[in-house]
């Protein structure tokens, strides 16, 4: 079982105070830029292991009756159709999902901000979409020169031709469906307009990596640059910091390079900047609130190998550099691993070889036990791994049958003759329908298989061949952290999702 190693109760304690030093300290109101993801934000929770995916979230509910959510999303990625990768749907729809799970911990969404604007008919038909369902909807304009021609953004045809957003408590989550949506433009665009009314307020950013007060090349560092391989993202001594106080913290290079522009625009609007560095500008006390080192560097360089494996699976289908590739293996060599440290690798591909190299999955259990599953007439592997988990976890014997053949059957038969589908094996999500189904027949064998599926949650687990989706996706609402070699089970141009 892994090892915890961060105090989320501490961190959420923490953080909040920081914020509502922050609010007082600007006079009253603070824009809050966050970076990364609010809801479920499972890469901090893999590498942080005692991070919850939702402890940002608990954190802010400490501070409900003062935040105001403003969610951001770029005209652009409308018009585009811009996917959410984990989640498998459009920025769009995504702003809708976010507005309901704020709404469900009642926090307030005051506006929907829809940046970049230059007339998009997709962007013109969700604001309007937006505006019938009752939300306020305001369009930020593409500013010319932006973020470099300071003179002509902080005027009347740069920020000034944004429409002001009315906002009414002291703090406002500016968030967004991902990146480069247009956060800090929102908050700084906001200052000016603010500052024009004679409003104080300032402006800082919600971080969580890279942490700024371990070594640049600890591996939850390196593990952001992996999960960032693809945005050229670089972890750097932050030498503004350096130099105004002799201390060396970590940054990232894209607020490095951003940060002299971002003091003119702030110099510009008010008349002088807040802060002497990039990591002046950061809310993060994650650092602090780690408490056993060693636990948190093996979670980080397990999520750097399987970064690794999703890159290597992302280049086969067409999604990911050679760079990228390359850029993640020299961090596992610097994080001082290699795909050999991840167990079920070595198991999954032995019994492959076992099986004249049919397709096999290992799934490692809590008590660090790796059992296998391999494809078999009735069962694809990642079907036959799971049932030999739950088994292994019951102390059932391998042999039993969790499921009737009786059942099996028609489920074949209906995916073939009435379906059309050609593979007759169960996928992940239909043997768990069947099992749930033995489960409700009073087979007490069954329940108690049933019962244990929820012990796999956060188990590792490898696949010698690229997963269809709908197994990827039942073993990751599972909770299991799966990899794939990257290849496909078939030589076909074309593999279904």
């Amino acid at each position: 079982m892994q090892q915890t190693g961060f105090d989320g109760h501490l961190y959420i304690q923490k953080q909040s105070e920081q914020i509502s030093k922050r609010i007082a300290d600007f006079g009253g109101k603070l824009y809050l830029e966050f970076g990364g993801k609010l809801f479920d934000d499972y890469h901090a929770s893999r590498v942080l292991p005692g991070f919850a995916p939702d402890t940002k979230i608990k954190m802010l509910r400490n501070l409900a009756s003062d935040v105001e959510v403003v969610i951001v999303i770029s005209a652009g990625d409308i018009e585009k159709n811009k996917m959410r990768g984990d989640l498998g749907i459009t920025y769009d729809a995504e702003v809708l999902r976010l507005i309901d799970a704020f709404r469900a911990i009642d926090l307030y969404v005051g506006s929907v901000v829809i940046s970049q604007f230059d007339g998009q008919s997709a962007a013109c038909s969700f604001k309007a979409r937006l505006e019938s369902l009752g939300l306020r909807v305001f369009l930020h304009y593409t500013i010319e020169g932006y973020p470099y021609n300071v003179r002509h953004i902080v005027g009347e045809n740069g920020f000034g031709r944004n429409e002001y957003i009315e906002t009414s408590r002291p703090l406002v989550v500016v968030t967004a469906p991902g990146p480069g949506s247009g956060k800090m433009a929102t908050c700084l665009s906001q200052l000016y307009h603010e500052h024009l009314r004679g409003i104080k307020s300032g402006y800082a950013k919600f971080e969580t990596f890279p942490i700024w007060n371990i070594p640049l090349k600890h591996p939850v560092n390196l593990a952001y640059e992996a999960a960032t391989a693809d945005l050229d993202d670089v972890n750097m001594i932050d030498p503004y910091h350096l130099e105004a106080y002799g201390k060396t913290t970590v940054n990232y290079n894209r607020d490095v390079e951003v940060f002299p522009i971002l003091n003119t625009i702030f110099e510009r609007i008010s008349g002088e900047s807040p802060y002497k560095s990039p990591t002046d500008m950061g809310v993060n006390m994650a650092g602090f609130c780690i408490y056993d080192d060693e636990a948190v560097r093996k979670a980080s360089c397990d999520e750097i190998i399987r970064r690794y494996y999703t890159a290597l699976c992302d280049r086969v289908m067409g999604h990911a550099s050679n760079e990228v590739v390359e850029k993640i293996e020299l961090l596992m060599k610097q994080a001082n691993t290699c795909i050999e440290d991840r167990k079920v690798v070595c198991a999954s591909l032995e019994r492959s070889a076992s099986t004249e190299n049919q397709p096999a999955v290992a799934i490692e259990l809590p008590d660090g036990r790796v059992v296998t599953g391999k494809t078999s007439a009735l069962l694809g592997a990642s079907a036959a791994a799971l049932l030999n988990a739950v088994k292994a976890l019951c102390g059932i014997e391998k042999g039993t049958h969790l499921i009737a053949p009786e059942i099996i059957e028609p489920i074949q038969k209906l995916k073939i003759d009435l379906l059309g589908n050609r593979n007759p094996r169960l996928h992940s999500d239909e043997v768990l329908i069947a099992l749930s189904i033995c489960a409700a027949q009073n087979n007490s064998v069954a329940q108690k298989a049933f019962d244990a599926l929820e012990a796999l949650r956060n188990c590792e687990a490898h696949s010698t061949v690229i997963l269809a989706e709908v197994d990827k996706d039942t073993y990751r609402k599972l909770g299991i952290r799966l990899t794939c070699e990257p290849k496909y089970q078939t030589k076909k141009l074309y593999h279904k999702r």
